[in-house]
Order: structure tokens, then sequence, then C-alpha cells
């Protein structure tokens, strides 16, 4: 039986991503006073709004100011969500956006009817960090409504329950991770549902381990998922100025946050994972947990944003190795379709390690051309980045150098700071991916 669509736009504070929620939580404790900027980059610069999608884009981010927590959205939280604090969820109960303060929408007209967009956010940190997937999502939505419209939802669900079935077949675990470059919310739905399906049927040795999409993991009955963001990082690192640090820093305050055992894959490539692992490999200070143990001991594992997966994977087992360690779990999360997992997964559990996958574009984006199925309807490739906080700019240098973002002459400080060796890798043009 066909899903019902669910409403254009987002309404839900839980239409977002988990690790929004866990980092608003951490920033309400740690860096309440903090105000910082977010910055708006197209990697597809070719693929511009028009005149109406601006308009119903500045409508519909406008409404972002009546969502309110609902009683059962709490609820669901408090149930499937212990780690967050009940202060933590009586601040987001009362709390509202306030999108005419806080976000500047502006078209520049390029080209007759269409336009350049740029978005930036400004404000306490503590408030703003909620917009970066509503922004997005909704930029994506008015692109697809109102640009490339020949497409529709026929068969989405249907492609989704064929992906989860080769995953699953092939024992991957898999999280849906497609909220911020989906089509619509009615596509993400749908691709849930087949991969739902997917995993509950047939005793496949895979599954669908959760959706980092809160309001739709408790809508379908599963998981949500997710832990932190190179945000989290960049903003300490800007905050501190101490970039030498910030990972430890960023480790430290996390386990002050939620304890040892919660919320435990680190996220390692903000300013390049060879200096994440510096840090990793060091005690725990007393007030953040047991002395006896190093960081890299207490998280449960690590992810993979960036860079080249095999040589990453090789990297990290080389890591854990040396400090002795075993049995981790490593999380690839950047860029993924079936074969790719399927092949990182025989590569990382060769090193030892429990992989899972975090699939996004693939699951909620993956269209064709309604009048010629055989040609692609290209999504968006489409980001907002931290870039300020606490008035200095905030840089990200990951493990390719496509993904570096932020003021360049920062980035150039902080590299020579770092150390930081520049990376290539031949299948990780930003420009180009999907």
């Amino acid at each position: 039986m066909a899903q019902e669509a669910l409403p254009e736009g987002v309404f839900s504070f839980l239409d977002t991503d988990l690790y929004k929620l866990t980092m608003q939580s951490a920033v309400l404790k740690f860096f309440p006073d903090v105000e910082v900027e977010y910055a708006f980059t197209n990697r597809t610069p070719q693929m511009r709004l028009s005149k109406d999608a601006f308009k119903w884009l500045q409508e519909q981010v406008s409404k972002l100011a009546n969502i309110t927590l609902s009683h059962d959205e709490r609820a669901f939280l408090e149930k499937q969500c212990k780690f967050l604090r009940p202060e933590y969820l009586d601040y987001l109960q009362k709390f509202k956006l306030r999108p005419t303060e806080q976000v500047h929408l502006s078209f520049e007209n390029v080209d007759g009817e269409y336009g350049d967009l740029s978005i930036a956010t400004k404000g306490l940190w503590l408030e703003t960090i909620l917009y970066e997937i509503p922004l997005l999502a909704l930029t994506s939505e008015a692109y697809f409504k109102f640009i490339d419209k020949d497409w529709d939802h026929e068969g989405q669900e249907e492609k989704a329950y064929r992906k989860g079935i080769k995953l699953f077949d092939a024992g991957c675990m898999v999280s849906e991770f497609g909220s911020r470059r989906r089509r619509d919310l009615h596509t993400q739905d749908l691709v849930i549902g087949g991969l739902v399906r997917a995993s509950t049927e047939g005793g496949r040795p895979g599954k669908l381990t959760g959706s980092s999409n809160v309001y739709l993991a408790m809508k379908h009955g599963i998981p949500p998922v997710g832990t932190v963001a190179h945000e989290w990082y960049m903003a300490i690192a800007s905050i501190t100025n101490d970039y030498e640090n910030a990972n430890e820093l960023g480790l430290d305050y996390w386990l002050k946050c939620f304890g040892e055992g919660v919320l435990g894959i680190a996220l390692t490539d903000t300013f390049g994972t060879p200096a994440f692992f510096k840090a990793f490999k060091k005690n725990i200070p007393s007030e953040a947990g047991d002395t006896s143990k190093t960081y890299a001991q207490v998280f449960s594992g690590i992810r993979q944003d960036s860079g080249d997966p095999k040589d990453y994977t090789k990297l990290a087992a080389d890591f854990y190795a040396s400090q002795g360690i075993s049995g981790k779990s490593l999380v690839f999360s950047d860029s993924l379709n079936t074969d790719l997992c399927i092949e990182y997964k025989g590569i990382a559990e060769s090193c030892g390690f429990k992989p899972s996958f975090g699939v996004g574009t693939f699951f909620t984006n993956d269209y064709t051309k309604k009048s010629n199925p055989e040609e692609k309807s290209k999504p968006l490739n489409i980001v907002i980045k931290i870039s300020k906080a606490g008035g200095r700019p905030a840089i990200k240098i990951s493990d390719n150098v496509g993904k570096n973002t932020g003021d360049k002459a920062t980035v150039n400080e902080v590299k020579d700071r770092l150390g930081y060796s520049e990376k290539g890798w031949a299948a990780g043009d930003e420009s180009r991916r999907w």
C-alpha cells in the first residue's frame, strides 16, 4: 500500500539529523553564549534556483519560526535518546527559531529567471545550530519542485527495497543518512519504508540499524542514530584558537557531557586523521572519565568521512594495533552506494573492524528523468558549514583537499601549525559526486 505523502517543507524539530540535537545539548552545557556564523556553498553552481523557487524557499524558511517540540516528540526523545539530559529537553520544549533575525537569504540574478543563492546564518551557536539540516533540505526541495520537475515518486520505495536486499544479503549494517540532500521528505519517507521492509523480512545477515533523521526514525519505529559532526571540533578550535589541542578538547567535552560508552563513534578528519590519532591515544583527564584509559579505548569506534576509504582503513588499523586495541567499529559515511559498502565491508573486516555504513544521497536523491529513464536526474551537492565561532574563522582541513572549507589564510596557518600533509583523492572530486 502506498504511503501517504507528508507535508512539504520542514514542520518538526525532529526532522533533522540526531547529531544536531546531541551537539545542541553539549553546546547548552558548555558554550551557551558563543556567537557563530554559518556559510552556504553550492558545489554544483550550474544548478541554480529560479525566482519562484527562491520565493518558495523564503516562505518555507519563515515557517520554521512556527515549529515547537510536541509532547509526543519529547516522550520519544526521553525513551529512545536517554543521553539527552532533562534540562536540555526542557530547553528544547520552550525553544523557537527566529529565522527573520538569524537567517539571511539572497538571490543574485545571473541568467534571466535564474540566479545564485546565498544563505548566511548568524546568532548564538545554541540557537542557530538547528538551521543547517532544514535549510539544506528545503533548498534541495525548492530546486526539484521548480527547476528539475521531470520526475515523480513512483518506484522510490521499491528501488530502496532492492538496494536494501543487496546490502543486507551481503551482511552490511546500514543506517540511512540522507536528510541534507534529499529530494523531499516524502522521498526519504518512502526510502526508509523500503529499507525497513528489506531489513525485517527473510532473516538476512545484515540490517537497517536506523536513520539519522529523528522524525522518520520515530515514524518508522527504528533507532535514531548519529553522534557528532565536524562542526563540534571546528567551533571549539575557533573559540579557543588552540588547533594543536582541538581534537582532545572536543573529545574531552563530549565525555563530560555524555559519559563513557555513550555516543561513542568519534569523527577523525576535521583537521586530518593523523592529527586526530595523536589526541586519540592520550589518557582521559580525571574530570572526564577513567584516567587509566585512553580516548581510543573508551570510544567504541571511528567514522570515515573523507579521503580514500582504503587508505583510511589501513591507517586506522595500524593506529589501533600500535595501541594494542582490537574489535572497534568503523563507520563509513562518505558518498556510498551498494557496491562500495560491500567492498569496504570486506576491507574493514580483513583489518579486524566491525564495519557499518551511513548512506545518504544514494538513498534519498537517486532519480532518473521521467521522460527518459536512462538519464539521471542529478542531485544538488550543497553544504552549510560553520564559518565563524567566538569571533574567529572556523575551518576544516579534511583527509581530502576537496573537502577543505573556511577562510583560506586560516586554513594555511593551521596546516603549518599542525604539520598537515596535503592529500588528494581522484574519486573525491566534490563537484562531481553523485
